[in-house]
Parts: C-alpha cells; structure tokens; sequence
C-alpha cells in the first residue's frame, strides 16, 4: 500500500481508518464531478445543454446541436473562480479567499453548405472545442490549539503496530538520500517519537513509543492548496433532417492535471524540548481519456423542441506521484538532532479510471416562434455507481482484489442521483437576458460528518448579438460543504475535522465571431 494513500483518502473526507479502496474510490468521484461547463451562454442558463443547440457547448454537451448552424463562428472563454473558504477546526473559524483565472472553453464550429431545399438532409456541421469539464482548484486553511493530541500520535500508533524496535526502525532510512521507507521512519530520525528502553538490554529501545512533551498542547495549523482541471478536447458533427431532427455524435479526448501542496505544523505550547514540527505533502496526477457522445434533438413544431443525449464513461489511464517530508526544530539545545528534515520515500501508482455514464434529457419552448425568448429544462442522470479503477501494478491476484475492493467501496459509498437545471432567456433587440438553476443531489448514500453534499447553483447573464459577432457574461454562485481531517487516532474523541464551508462564484465571458 502506498504512503500517498494517508493523506489523499483523509483529503475533504473524514473518518477513522481509510483502506486502499476507500482512497481511489473518492478519487474517482474528485474527477467525475461535472457541475456547470460550456460558454457563458450556457452556464447563464444553469448549464443547460441537452435541447437549446446552436451554441459551441452542443460539441460535447448534445452533438445534435451543431446541427442549427447554418453559419461558421469561432468563441473563447477566460473565466474567473473565486472561492471564499470558512474552516471551523476545534471551535477556531478561519477565512480565506482565492482567485484563480482560467481558460474554460474555446473552439471553432464550421457549418456545411445548405443542401438543395429536394433533399432531406438540409445541413451539415463540425464543431471542434476545448472545454475544461471539472476545476480541481482549491484553497482553505484551519488552525486552533489542540489540547487531546498531536499529528506525532499518529506516527507513535504506527510505529507500534509495526512493532520494530529501534534499531529495525533506523534500518528503515537511508542517511546517503536522507529518506526514510514511511513517516514514522522519518519521525524517529528527528526525535519526534522515541523508543522506551528494553527491560533486559538497555542499549536496546523498541514498543511502546512516546513522545516528548507528551501532556502539552499544540497550536495546529493547516493550509492547503491545489491546482488542476479535468478537460476535454471534443471533436462532434452532426446533421439536419427536414430541420425537424438533428442527429449528433462526437469524440472527447480528456486531460486530467491535479496537483496540490499540503502544509500541516503544530507549535508546542510551552514545551521543554521540542518547539515545532510539520508534514508537507505533494501530490500530483495526470491522465489521458476517452469518451463517446451521441445525441438527437426533435422539434415536433416550431415552438418546441425535444432533446436527449448519452455519453459513455471516460476511460482514463492515470498515474500519479506522491512526496512527503517531515521538519523538526528542538528548543533544547542538548538534542542530539543531526537534520531538520527528512524524506519519505516517494511513491508512485499507475491505474485506469472509468467515470460514470450519463444520460440527458430536456425540452426548450420558443416563446412568440423564439422571438420572445425561451424556456428550457433537463435532466441529467449520472450514474456514479458505475465508477471503476483497476490497476495493473501488483500480481494478477492483486490486481483483481484491487478492483473488487474499490468496486464495493463504491457501490457502498456513492449513489446514481438525477441532476435538475432550468433556464430561460430574454430577447429585447439585439440583447439577450437569461437566468438558470441547478440542483445536483448529494451522491452520498450516507452523510459523511453530517454534512450534505448536495448543490445548489444559481446563474445569470447577459448577452449582446449582431450579424457579425457577440459577446456573453455569466455568473454562478455555487455553495457547498466539505471536510478534512488531518490525522486520525483509534480513539476518535482524540482527534478533529475541520468543517469548511465554501463559496464559489464563477464569472465567465464568452467572444464569438460569426464567418
């Protein structure tokens, strides 16, 4: 099993003990969640692809869509996310804010020539786009006085159940790399646990492990930091029948990028010999997938038109690397500590991830044959249970255990939900008004700390159109709950979970030109 697996399974989910399967379990929810994609248009709309068309996110939202152009156009989308993240750690509330900008959609739709009026089949089009599907951004920091335990408790527990004594343990570091095999390895190189002298030898030390300064307390604080998305490049075409049903499909080659930098320190308060110490933890994947869509949109009269769209899982093959290291500073002089710090072995993991199948559905109704504005509404079915990750590094034995395990845990953990979006738009002239909604139900089959996961997302915009060109605004304001619990004890009253309450307001802006 790898050292990575600690701190990526406790990231945003809290619990005592966390197998393997746990870890890529949530791993493979982390790169599946899609809340809100496209232009501005669209993401004003609530996110709402399945029945509009005529819009560059039809490339990957419902390939059908491309089916309405009747004229070539190009679009790029800057976006900026600002995330405003409260913690709540052992009664202490901290608040930080971060601004991240990104590219999050551009692409080119180029329209076919209008077939002859005789012939069914009335236009063709290729759309070819880049859209980022899942932000893996993120930012939060907590921090307060811990008077029941420390992170080195943690280290103690381990270096116990692996009952080695001393000298075993010190057989696990390398002083020519200055690495240790696991981090309690790495914490006896820095005295922050030390061995109880043997009854019979006293140049032996092993079982139970202790730590200086064990009745002091600790004021802990954590900050955490990621960057990253899950996007996708899509190549779709489609076409037009009788401009009564438009037929659809498309390509998506995925791009998973997710790296982050976790800062955990605790200063001992008052204490004799040690005064402070920290665990940093580096985690970065990358991946490469594909998926398929397939799409129809029906108008079974000009004011109305039908909608539905299926895209297989993403079948992404991932690797990923892990780094952790230890600090100490003594403020006893007397020490003997050598080094302030040391390395973890770093860890690394192939595997392959199926996301989940989704299946969409809506309707949008033209109001005054569209020259009023519309109404739209879908759902979007995900089913989340289907998630897979297998992997090819152990024996075929193990390999199998692997994917069953992580198979069940998903099963056991996450549920298909139904998410709901609505929207409408206003024409007056040559402006566009729109609003929009989502609901996304929490995908937990049990609560996690009492929190539910559930979103809510709210989105509004404007746009202004002529014959040559437009341009679009949008804002999302999106709020949800997570927590993350920096180290676990067997005792779970001796250990906490920071509780983060966070705010993400998206502002995109979307630039076409018609040619």
């Amino acid at each position: 099993m790898k050292n990575s697996i600690c701190i990526v399974g406790l990231l945003l989910y809290a619990g005592t003990a966390w197998s393997q399967a746990d870890i890529y379990a949530g791993d493979a929810f982390r790169y599946s969640e899609l809340t809100q994609t496209g232009t501005a248009r669209m993401r004003g709309l609530g996110g709402n692809h399945v029945s509009i068309g005529g819009d560059p996110s039809s490339t990957f939202g419902n390939p059908a869509g491309l089916g309405f152009y009747n004229r070539s156009e190009i679009t790029f989308s800057p976006s900026f996310n600002i995330l405003n993240a409260q913690s709540t750690y052992i009664g202490t509330q901290t608040t930080n804010t971060k601004t991240t900008p990104n590219i999050s959609q551009f692409g080119v739709v180029l329209a076919g020539n209008k077939q002859n009026e005789n012939r069914r089949w009335r236009r063709t089009a290729l759309g070819i786009t880049y859209n980022r599907q899942v932000s893996l951004s993120n930012s939060f920091e907590f921090q307060a006085r811990n008077n029941r335990s420390s992170i080195v408790d943690s280290y103690i527990v381990d270096a116990n159940n692996r009952n080695l004594t001393g000298d075993q343990i010190n057989n696990q570091y390398n002083p020519n790399t200055n690495e240790a095999n696991f981090a309690s390895a790495a914490a006896y190189q820095l005295f922050l646990i030390n061995g109880t002298p043997s009854s019979t030898n006293p140049n032996e030390s092993g079982p139970p492990y202790f730590r200086y300064d064990a009745t002091a307390p600790t004021q802990q604080l954590n900050t955490f930091t990621s960057t990253g998305a899950n996007s996708q490049w899509t190549i779709g075409y489609a076409g037009n029948l009788d401009d009564k049903l438009y037929v659809g499909a498309s390509l998506g080659l995925s791009r998973l990028r997710y790296d982050f930098e976790n800062v955990y320190r605790e200063t001992v308060v008052g204490g004799a010999v040690m005064d402070n110490y920290s665990q940093i933890d580096n985690f970065s994947v990358t991946g490469n997938g594909i998926n398929f869509s397939l799409g129809l949109i029906y108008k079974p009269d000009r004011n109305l038109q039908l909608g539905a769209s299926l895209t297989t899982p993403t079948f992404t093959s991932v690797k990923e690397s892990f780094e952790q290291s230890l600090r100490a500073v003594a403020r006893d002089p007397n020490l003997p500590l050598e080094r302030n710090e040391v390395f973890v072995v770093p860890n690394n993991f192939d595997y392959s991830l199926t996301t989940p199948f989704r299946a969409s559905g809506g309707l949008t109704y033209f109001l005054g044959s569209g020259k009023i504005g519309f109404i739209t509404a879908s759902a979007d079915y995900v089913g989340y249970s289907g998630m897979r990750v297998t992997t090819n590094v152990y024996d075929a034995q193990d390999n199998n255990a692997f994917k069953n395990d992580v198979r069940r845990e998903v099963q056991n953990t996450y549920q298909n939900v139904v998410n709901l979006r609505a929207g409408a738009e206003i024409r007056a002239g040559l402006l566009r008004i729109r609003g929009g909604v989502a609901y996304l139900p929490d995908p937990y089959k049990v609560q996690l700390n009492n929190i539910d996961r559930s979103r809510l997302l709210v989105s509004g915009g404007l746009g202004f159109r002529t014959d040559r060109f437009f341009l679009d605004g949008s804002a999302t304001y999106n709020t949800f709950k997570s927590a993350y619990t920096p180290y676990t004890l067997p005792n779970t009253s001796d250990f906490a979970s920071a509780q983060i309450d966070s705010k993400l307001t998206t502002i995109t802006l979307t630039a076409g030109v018609f040619f």
